[in-house]
């Protein structure tokens, strides 16, 4: 062999080397052991054809760096479906916008509102690398929505417009379609939601634990194995994608949980398959494993404190501010105070479904309602509880929503008492005892119990504020503290008269999201719990409407879905939101207000300013927590 074709062999060796390192090099780290050995496939292989590119410069993001363990507190084993509500993979999401853009989705259409289009990314894959198709969606609505042992529930009730179910149709392996007869605007509002509607399901995997696809011997062994109660139980158990108790299921999210409960400390490892890619088409997440540990909530704060968390805000209070700044600086963090994107940070609900026949012919007058919301001092609430950083407010929508006007936040909020006591002579309540407290027109006096769940040291601070400001219009306030699933309760039989809990989740409404807030929609809202129950189940339980103002609420509500532009569903929004505020179906007090964010100095990408909110946000979701990254 000459020289001349040693040094070429030695050349193509090199150029094979450099090859093999550029490859290595691109790959993530904590992957690269697997791919080497063939376990998984290089990182291209892995991903969609077109995978989901997230924007930088929309995000305001930089690039970032693999690798590091993300930890988290959390107060109880339930919160593992704050993970998923974090991690924010959806068939459709929420842009910083607000706006409904394809995710998991490759793409959709919409035809009059009522006819959805989806096409799924070709080569995406779930967790386990088996493809993601049009059957994992057929699956769940012909296997499980249909199925008289799964689907007990009935269909989803964002699947339904007036009673109608949807046609379902599947076009291809990656596209199919959902048809109503008349339009359905909550629909894609619910698959992009913090705890979404879930119309699919890996069909491969669950096909294992369903009488149609296993031998019923073979499955009646795994129900035994699995002490479940029958095969519909283990079925149930297992496919669960909110809560994801079983590390087995296979998931879209950027991270899955690898540690089955009962467990303190749940460990998130990436996603080998997710669909999203930086824009230098490198895959996300960055962080390789997220760490849930469960603590006692009494004592988050004071772990994020000491620098046990490098991104935290569940559980934490703005009383909790002055402690965490202390502890900044030793323990390499910084609290960031976020927005809080409620309508309002504590609001009182008087119930309209009050079971006291008295005291609910009171409370049904908007007279009464309102002179509740003029007795109350915001400016005084505001500075003391909340150092003046947040927004003397009614219980409506904040100045980041397109929907915002300023009469809604200040209609019946001016401190008023002298305005209020003429409001309550004229219903007939003048009469009062030797202390000032006024008299029912049966001769009891106006003793309220506002009822609380008592999970915020804020809100008995509001409503100690509140007792004393009450009693200059005679009213005689008690305070009454129970757990949540007793408060809601005493709510929903009719035996609280006025709960306090916080305002809107959703305070930076579009004209896109579902109005359902402000009208009797559901059991849950607490100032109309047996009318919203009434047309929650489709007059199935509950009561009537009965007041002619909630009624109305209610027909505007019925009119917006059955609308067919933004621009008649933003007058539908704003009639809503002004009839809200004008009756005050529930009471503010302040909004805007400060939610402390621990952030570890190391952690990347995090917002400086943000907004967190259960919807539409999500927390951390709507951020892409997958970008997020540790400079270290």
């Amino acid at each position: 062999m000459t020289m001349k074709q040693i040094a070429r062999i030695c050349i193509s060796i090199f150029m094979y080397l450099g090859l093999i390192v550029s490859i290595q090099a691109s790959e993530i780290p904590m992957l690269r052991e697997q791919v080497q050995s063939g376990q998984l496939p290089p990182m291209q292989e892995r991903l969609p054809i077109k995978p989901r590119v997230i924007d930088f410069e929309n995000y305001d993001k930089t690039l970032g760096k693999y690798g590091g363990d993300l930890r988290l507190l959390m107060g109880k084993a339930k919160d593992l479906g704050q993970i998923t509500v974090y991690t924010y993979a959806r068939l459709v999401g929420y842009a910083p916008d607000y706006t409904i853009q394809p995710d998991i989705a490759e793409a959709f259409v919409v035809g009059d509102g009522r006819d959805f289009t989806f096409k799924l990314r070709k080569g995406h894959r779930w967790s386990d690398g088996h493809p993601l198709t049009s059957e994992d969606f057929r699956y769940f609505w012909e296997d499980m929505v249909k199925n008289e042992k799964l689907g007990k529930k009935g269909i989803p009730s964002q699947m339904l417009v007036d009673g109608e179910e949807p046609k379902f149709q599947v076009i291809d392996e990656l596209t199919f379609r959902y048809t109503w007869e008349k339009p359905n605007p909550s629909f894609l509002p619910a698959l992009a939601a913090p705890s979404p509607l879930y119309i699919y399901r890996p069909a491969h995997y669950m096909k294992q634990f369903h009488a149609r696809y296993v031998d019923k011997d073979e499955l009646a062994k795994k129900v035994e194995d699995a002490n479940a109660r029958d095969w519909g139980a283990l079925h149930t158990r297992m496919q669960r994608q909110r809560r994801p108790e079983n590390p087995e299921l296979p998931t879209l999210q950027a991270w899955r949980n690898t540690t089955p409960p009962p467990s303190t400390r749940f460990v998130f490892e990436r996603n080998p398959y997710f669909h999203r890619v930086d824009p230098e088409g490198r895959q996300l997440p960055y962080i390789d494993r997220m760490i849930m540990s469960v603590v006692s909530k009494d004592v988050i704060a004071a772990k994020a404190g000491t620098g046990e968390a490098d991104l935290q805000a569940r559980y934490l209070q703005f009383s909790d501010v002055p402690y965490l700044k202390r502890g900044e600086k030793k323990n390499n963090y910084t609290t960031r105070l976020w927005s809080l994107g409620k309508g309002s940070q504590v609001a009182l609900f008087p119930n309209l479904n009050a079971k006291d026949e008295v005291w609910r012919d009171i409370i049904q007058d908007v007279r009464f309602r309102r002179a509740l919301s003029l007795g109350i001092n915001r400016k005084e609430i505001n500075e003391v509880i909340y150092f003046g950083l947040a927004y003397p407010s009614a219980n409506t929508v904040m100045p980041q929503s397109a929907l915002y006007k300023p009469e809604y936040s200040q209609m019946w909020t001016e401190y008023d008492k002298e305005k209020a006591n003429v409001l309550l002579d004229e219903m007939g309540l003048d009469k009062r005892d030797p202390d000032g407290t006024r008299l029912l027109p049966d001769g009891r006096r106006a003793e309220i119990t506002i009822e609380t769940a008592g999970e915020s040291a804020e809100e008995t601070d509001v409503l100690e504020l509140i007792t004393d400001q009450y009693r200059e219009i005679g009213l005689k306030i008690f305070v009454r503290s129970s757990q949540r699933d007793i408060f809601r309760r005493r709510a929903y039989s009719g035996d609280t008269l006025i709960s306090v809990f916080s305002g809107l989740n959703n305070a930076v409404a579009t004209p896109a999201m579902n109005p359902e807030e402000l009208a009797p929609t559901d059991q849950a809202q607490l100032q109309w719990p047996m009318w919203g129950q009434y047309t929650g189940t489709n007059t199935k339980a509950g009561e009537s409407i009965s007041m002619d103002s909630a009624m109305v609420q209610m027909q505007l509500f019925n009119q917006w879905m059955l609308a067919e532009t933004d621009k008649e569903r933003e007058r539908i929004w704003h009639n809503m939101l002004g009839g809200y505020a004008d009756q005050v179906f529930s009471i503010g007090t302040v909004n805007n207000s400060r939610q402390p964010v621990v952030v570890s100095n190391d952690l990347r990408n995090v917002p400086e300013n943000g907004i967190y909110a259960w919807e539409p946000t999500s927390y951390f979701g709507i951020y892409k927590p997958d970008t997020f990254w540790f400079d270290r």
